[in-house]
């Protein structure tokens, strides 16, 4: 596995009450880069998939990855692809609990370099705070942050994803909160309360027995709530020079991934989310939106490990799924929004992409 396993997804830390809240953009007009992660959760997954004889193919093809990505642990995922690989992973191992299963069973070291700053800390509360300053390192589609009032707070805002089509990724991120904080305390820290936004009828027994509470499904928040004392438990493994220096490459990894995110290949996709409506999404006319020559662009994707027609395909199907969730879009204006001049041509490349025609996509999503 990657070392860089998740998040974290959710960076955390002591998880201490924990909201999983979202922003959707309710026009898809206003869509901006698709957010990544290091992909952690999705390869936990394809391990499980392997050890239990499925073939894993098929079902990445279906969440719009492929096999070279999930093969690469350095290669970043998108967030909304992990969370529908997920889904499609529990169905083929009829595992409702797979989120919960795969956090209560890695080895949490295998965050990275975001769990020995956060277990290099002084304090809880301190190691909550390097997990907001660096948790997107590890997945851009949620941004954690905390609060200190009658009780210790985490939050955590999904960006850009649809928090309620995410059931697996979210039980993964509360349990492994959970035991990430437990374990840098070195104390059996159990919630005073949890709420999550997606339904199940009742708290399994097994999530129960781990957390010590009930879970309150189809909340209007996803929360952990601990006691307002954890905040100042001490960290058993704290050590301020090596703090110092990890949260020195930290703030090296975050401005290194806050400049991709800027850069040419973000710029070529806020360019084609204009240009793809009209049917005028070449190169050529992105390299002149863009002030450049089509050699002046196509060298600078090359630089960046990158190609228009790539970033063209994988932006097309990113915006497909995305516009198919919005369920007052006709398919065939979303064929138009996407640049494909015949219905045909747009569900030839939407079954290329997941395997399924866009209707069926649609109805699988509804269910």
């Amino acid at each position: 596995m990657s070392a860089n396993i998740l998040f974290f997804e959710a960076a955390t830390c002591g998880g201490i009450l924990v909201y999983f809240s979202i922003m959707v953009y309710s026009q898809p007009q206003r869509f901006r880069s698709i957010p990544s992660a290091t992909g952690g959760i999705a390869r936990l997954a394809c391990a499980r998939l392997h050890e239990h004889g499925k073939d894993i193919a098929p079902l990445l093809t279906k969440a719009g990855l492929t096999l070279e990505e999930a093969n690469d642990p350095a290669v970043r995922l998108e967030v909304p692809a992990q969370i529908r690989f997920l889904e499609l992973a529990a169905g083929a191992l009829e595992d409702d609990l797979l989120g919960f299963h795969l956090a209560v069973s890695f080895d949490l070291r295998e965050i990275g370099l975001l769990y020995y700053v956060i277990a290099s800390s002084e304090q809880l509360e301190e190691a909550l705070r390097n997990a907001v300053r660096f948790g997107r390192i590890t997945n851009e589609g949620v941004r954690l942050r905390i609060a200190i009032e009658q009780a210790l707070m985490i939050a955590l805002d999904y960006m850009n994803v649809d928090r309620l089509s995410d059931k697996h990724q979210a039980e993964f991120l509360l349990v492994a909160l959970v035991r990430l904080c437990r374990q840098v305390t070195d104390t059996r820290l159990a919630p005073l309360r949890l709420k999550a936004r997606h339904s199940r009828d009742r708290t399994p027994a097994e999530i129960r027995k781990f957390l010590g509470c009930d879970v309150d499904f189809s909340a209007d928040v996803d929360e952990i709530i601990f006691p307002k004392q954890f905040a100042a438990l001490p960290v058993t493994g704290r050590d301020p020079f090596l703090n110092n220096l990890l949260r020195r490459y930290a703030e090296e990894a975050l401005e290194n991934q806050t400049f991709a995110r800027e850069s040419i290949r973000t710029e070529v996709e806020r360019v084609l989310t204009e240009l793809l409506p009209h049917g005028r999404a070449g190169a050529t006319e992105v390299a002149r939106k863009l002030g450049m020559s089509p050699r002046t662009l196509s060298r600078k994707l090359h630089d960046q490990h990158a190609s228009y027609a790539e970033i063209l395909d994988r932006f097309r199907a990113a915006l497909a799924r995305r516009y198919l969730a919005e369920r007052e879009l006709p398919v065939s204006e979303i064929a138009w929004l996407l640049g494909y001049q015949e219905l045909s041509s747009f569900t030839h490349a939407f079954k290329r992409w997941t395997g399924l025609t866009p209707r069926q996509f649609r109805s699988s999503n509804a269910a």
